[in-house]
């Protein structure tokens, strides 16, 4: 029954979605914190550093910003869907699944470089689709490139997702000399500008490379997680392992784009997966990045699945742990 209201289509369905998401970021307005509550103003990256200066001058007004960005995210991942129609069904859920799958750390509800990052992680993995069976050269890989690599002047990390243009040549294209040299001009450009801008206006350079090496490879990312943390990181992952499975053994019976569009999606799961392991700069707020991917997995579940019982179940699981979460944060 819980399934299958989210599935619907109607305007009662996004204003209940967006009422869940904001109930999520409760917490974050009852007690809003500056962007330095997790050290995210030390040595930041030159856009995100713009965009604190406009936006920090309140900590509830910078918690707003992040929340809207939350919103803007959840809205481009619905309709990524609706215009690519990799699941096959329009609906809302990816939008509801990723609000409640980004709940699970609220210490990290604020602005932060990850957000605008993963926004334009999302427009840059669209238009690495939108090369399929493009003929002649695909200038939208120059495209995906250029998102990315703007991407990266907010949150450093996300220059290893560069990676995905790569591989988005190799599952969707012959593989051309051409695309990739594009691909990497199309990565290169925003910092070329950026960082000649900043040259040009007479800021000290020694600081801004300082800052990528130390974004890079030089914070201290550690973080703890608690025993509620934990186990609903487990639960959820358990969660998102049944999507996985279910997808893999249907991935076959897939049209061609839709199947390489799901594979993009595993990859990018991967290197998220990847730098949050590898990587000691990576802490938590990575969440909003690994949280993308699985994000269509657990929809295509909801939507394909055989079973009458257990998506509902999943779904509601996915309230509870995200709930909990809420309440435990707000209490202590």
């Amino acid at each position: 029954m819980l399934v299958k209201k989210f599935r619907q289509t109607g305007p009662d369905v996004v204003i209940l979605i967006v009422v869940i998401i904001l109930l999520t970021w409760l917490g974050a307005f009852i007690h809003p914190q500056h962007p330095s509550y997790q050290g995210f103003d030390v040595r930041p990256m030159p856009l995100f550093s713009l965009l604190m200066s406009v936006s920090c001058f309140n900590p509830l007004f910078s918690v707003f910003v992040a929340f809207l960005l939350v919103l803007s995210i959840s809205g481009l991942l619905v309709n990524f869907n609706t215009s690519a129609f990799f699941i096959s069904e329009r609906n809302f859920l990816p939008a509801l699944i990723f609000g409640l799958l980004s709940s699970f750390f609220p210490q990290y509800q604020i602005l932060n470089p990850v957000l605008p990052a993963a926004l334009l992680l999302v427009l840059g993995i669209r238009k690495i689709i939108e090369s399929y069976k493009v003929q002649g050269t695909a200038f939208s890989l120059f495209d995906a490139g250029l998102l990315i690599g703007t991407g990266s002047l907010f949150y450093a990390g996300l220059i290893w997702f560069g990676v995905l243009l790569i591989i988005g040549i190799a599952i969707l294209r012959a593989g051309s000399l051409t695309e990739l040299i594009i691909s990497i001009m199309g990565l290169a450009t925003p910092l070329f500008l950026v960082y000649g801008f900043l040259y040009v206006t007479g800021n000290d350079m020694d600081s801004q490379l300082s800052a990528i090496s130390y974004n890079l490879f030089g914070k201290d990312g550690h973080y703890s997680i608690s025993g509620l943390s934990l186990g609903v990181l487990i639960a959820a992952g358990i969660t998102v392992l049944i999507s996985v499975t279910q997808l893999l053994s249907a991935i076959n019976t897939k049209k061609i784009k839709s199947r390489k569009t799901f594979i993009l999606l595993l990859w990018t799961f991967f290197i998220a997966l990847g730098i949050e392991v590898l990587f000691k700069t990576v802490s938590a707020e990575m969440l909003w990045i690994i949280a993308i991917p699985p994000t269509y997995f657990i929809t295509h579940y909801f939507v394909f699945s055989r079973s009458k019982r257990l998506p509902g179940i999943m779904l509601a699981l996915l309230f509870v742990l995200s709930a909990l979460v809420q309440i435990v944060n707000l209490v202590q």
